[in-house]
Formats: C-alpha cells, sequence, structure tokens
C-alpha cells in the first residue's frame, strides 16, 4: 500500500508543472511605458520644459552664491524688489480732491508736503532739466488696505452669489441626468447637453461676453462663475445620484413612491456629504477664480489688481496678492471646520 501511495505520488509530482510567481509586468507594459515616456518626452520639448529646467538650474546655481548671471534670478529679484514694501496707505493730491476742505478731513487722515520730481524740456537749451515741483497730499493711513478689504468682500460676494445660483439650476439638472430616477430619454440628452456645454465654456471667456452684455461690474462676474458651476455640480451631483444604493430606491418604488420621493428619502441621505463636499469645493474655487475673471472687468479684487499693474503701482499689487493669499487660507480653514461639523 506504501509503495502504490509513493509511486502515486511520485508520478503526480513528474507530470504536475513546477508552479511560478505570476510576473506582474509583461512585455506590453514595458512597451506602454517605453511608449508613454517617448510621449512625455518629445511634448515637453516642445512646450519648453528642458529650457525651464536648465534656467531653473542656473537660477539655483546664482543664489547659491556661483557667480554666473541668471534670467531667472534677476526676474524674481527685480519682481521681489518691486512688490515690497506693500502700500498700505492712500495718497491722493489735494488738487485733484474737489471741494476740498481742510477742516473736513477724513478720520484718521492728515495733509502732507511732498516735493516731486519732473523732467521736462527747456525751449531755450533743448534740453531736459529737472524740476521740482511741492505739492499738498491727503494722506489716509491704511486707506489703501480698508480699500482693498471692500474689493475682496465683494470678491467673496460675487462667488458666493455664483455659488448659489449654481447649485439652484445644478441640482435640477443632475435630477434629469441621472439614469435611475428615469425622467424621460429626451430630458436625460438635453440636460447632460446642457451640463457639458455649461462645463465646457471657461469662466474667463465668457466672462468677457457678459462684460459686452452687461458691462463692467460683478455682475458679469457672478454669471461667469454660475455657467461654469452649474456644469460641474450638475455632473458631480447626477454621478453621486446614479452610484446610490438601488435597494433603498426599489423598496420606495415597490410601495407607489414618485421620482422625487425616492430622490427624497432613499437618495439625498445617501449622497448628501459628497454634496456639501462638492459645493464647498466649487464655493472655493469660485473665490479664486473670481479674481481672475476680474481682469477682464467682472468686479472683485481682479479688476483693482489689474489696474495697478498697468500703472506700474507695483506696491499696491503686492498689497493685492497678500490680502488674496490671506482670504483663501482662512476660507480654506473655514471650510475644512465646516466639513468636519457636518459631515
Amino acid at each position: 500500500m506504501r509503495g502504490a501511495m509513493s509511486a502515486l505520488a511520485e508520478s503526480e509530482g513528474r507530470s504536475s508543472p513546477a508552479w511560478r510567481f505570476p510576473q506582474p509586468y509583461g512585455w506590453r507594459s514595458g512597451a506602454t511605458a517605453a511608449l508613454v515616456a517617448a510621449v512625455l518626452l518629445f511634448t515637453g520639448h516642445r512646450v519648453e520644459l528642458d529650457r525651464a529646467l536648465v534656467m531653473t538650474g542656473d537660477a539655483v546655481a546664482a543664489a547659491a552664491g556661483s557667480g554666473r548671471p541668471s534670467q531667472v534670478a534677476a526676474g524674481f529679484s527685480t519682481v521681489a524688489r518691486q512688490l515690497f514694501p506693500l502700500q498700505l496707505d492712500e495718497r491722493t493730491d489735494i488738487d485733484r480732491i474737489e471741494n476740498f476742505d481742510s477742516r473736513r478731513l477724513p478720520p484718521f487722515a492728515h495733509v502732507e508736503t511732498t516735493t516731486v520730481r519732473s523732467r521736462e524740456l527747456n525751449p531755450n537749451t533743448l534740453l531736459l532739466e529737472d524740476r521740482f515741483d511741492r505739492k499738498a497730499v491727503l494722506v489716509q493711513p491704511f486707506g489703501y488696505a480698508f480699500k482693498v478689504g471692500q474689493k475682496l468682500l465683494e470678491t467673496l460676494e460675487i462667488a458666493l452669489w455664483g455659488t448659489m445660483i449654481a447649485i439652484v439650476f445644478g441640482l435640477p439638472l443632475a435630477l434629469l441626468s441621472a439614469q435611475n430616477l428615469r425622467f424621460g430619454r429626451m430630458a436625460y440628452y438635453a440636460s447632460r447637453a446642457v451640463v457639458g456645454l455649461c462645463r465646457a465654456v471657461p469662466e474667463l471667456i465668457s466672462a468677457l461676453f457678459l462684460v459686452l452684455a452687461y458691462g463692467f461690474g460683478p455682475i458679469a462676474g457672478v454669471l461667469a462663475l454660475a455657467i461654469h458651476s452649474v456644469g460641474f455640480l450638475g455632473k458631480f451631483y447626477a454621478e453621486d445620484i446614479e452610484n446610490a444604493d438601488p435597494k433603498p430606491q426599489e423598496a420606495l418604488i415597490a410601495i407607489g413612491a414618485g421620482r422625487l420621493k425616492v430622490f427624497r428619502h432613499a437618495i439625498l441621505p445617501q449622497v448628501m456629504p459628497q454634496y456639501i463636499a462638492y459645493t464647498l469645493y466649487i464655493l472655493d474655487r469660485n473665490v479664486r477664480m473670481a479674481t481672475v475673471i476680474g481682469l477682464v472687468g467682472a468686479g472683485g479684487i481682479g479688476q483693482e489688481l489689474k489696474g495697478r499693474y498697468d500703472m506700474y503701482n507695483y506696491g499696491h499689487v503686492g498689497t493685492i496678492l497678500v490680502a488674496i493669499f490671506l482670504l483663501v487660507l482662512i476660507l480654506d480653514q473655514l471650510a475644512s471646520h465646516l466639513r468636519r461639523a457636518v459631515i
């Protein structure tokens, strides 16, 4: 008996192939990786990433004290010198203030006399000569910081209203474009088309046309942000509706509940945390984009930034950039606390 079993074991050992650990990567994976690397190298050269790498290396070497000239280091050094110190006060020539009354100055404001140097052509010698004039200026300490705060508040209002309008229109479009709610084939394709169109148009492009239609101001910014955000929220909301657990929906449908009741009682409790997260993300994104669309005249702090940049008032530009950074940082912290409290 033992001999038969040992013979059987020897025969099975000879016939069964040796087990090998499957290779995680084969020749196809290697070929795909090589193709991707070739495409990245080709496109990286086209967008001058290799040149950027060399210039950045020169800048690092110049910062380390190599003594070699670097265009990047010189550019950043020039920007740093021009942006700082920050401009916090507001200075206005008294000659430009209509009906100026020195007895009724704004709070904490005072009048200073400054010497302004200018160059003009001497008609006798036909040479440029320096001219020194004394001017009285109204100085408002922290006056420009207060103005930047007002513009930041306007930027926040633009982002808030753009997000609110996006919620109002994005949620119905999400309901119509969700396959499991079955509002009809025509409604499904029409709502999907609207969501895709809104998402395909960048805010900066739509703001350009809205400024032509509504004029310069915050209304163009609100509508530009709302249009683009409708596309994002409509897509995100619809995908979560389709991915919701179908069993509660089937139970409600079995007892005769309509589509809206199914959404309210079976789907919404599941997707509400994701909806809150998406909405907070869109609000945070709209605050940043409200700054960008202001560059084309759609209101907010971006419009002030563009005007100061065009006038070479780089101290004012530095103040605006620091204020934008602080606003985004504060909103990010508030959104994190709100997300943890609600979700």
